[in-house]
């Protein structure tokens, strides 16, 4: 009882409480950057594309981004040439400093010697993604 009449009063009164103002909206927060790492492994036009916006809206916020791409993933390559979204969204992370590591046996699977959008990689490389990262989402 005494902490519902807390809460109650801490809310009337306006004061900040889990980031929320007294209106149930976010307040801006001047939080610190963080690490992200994106794992794509579609080859869904729509999914990559929500994906890549949402590396390069990350990267403008100033974290630090770094996709993988994975399975039917590494498709984007070709994904890339006949879809003017996916170019466009790929092109603006990789000219802003961001880095696209492609799985080598997956490239390799599709015949995909020279990939274009991505950089040869491993396992071990993933790896490295999935442990350094503070977040880590799959696409």
């Amino acid at each position: 009882m005494k902490i519902n009449i807390i809460v109650l009063f801490l809310l009337m009164s306006g004061v900040q409480l889990f980031g929320l103002n007294s209106r149930n909206a976010a307040i801006p927060s001047t939080t610190k950057s963080t690490s992200i790492g994106i794992v794509i492994y579609s080859n869904d036009a729509e999914t990559v594309w929500n994906a890549l916006r949402l590396a390069n809206y990350s990267k403008n916020k100033g974290d630090t981004v770094k996709i993988f791409l994975l399975g039917k993933g590494v498709e984007l390559d070709s994904m890339v040439k006949t879809n003017n979204d996916l170019k466009e969204q790929s092109d603006k992370f990789l000219n802003n400093g961001g880095s696209i590591l492609g799985c080598g046996t997956c490239l390799r699977s599709r015949n995909n010697r020279e990939p274009q959008v991505c950089k040869f990689s491993s396992l071990a490389d993933l790896y490295e993604i999935i442990r350094k990262n503070k977040i880590v989402l799959t696409f």
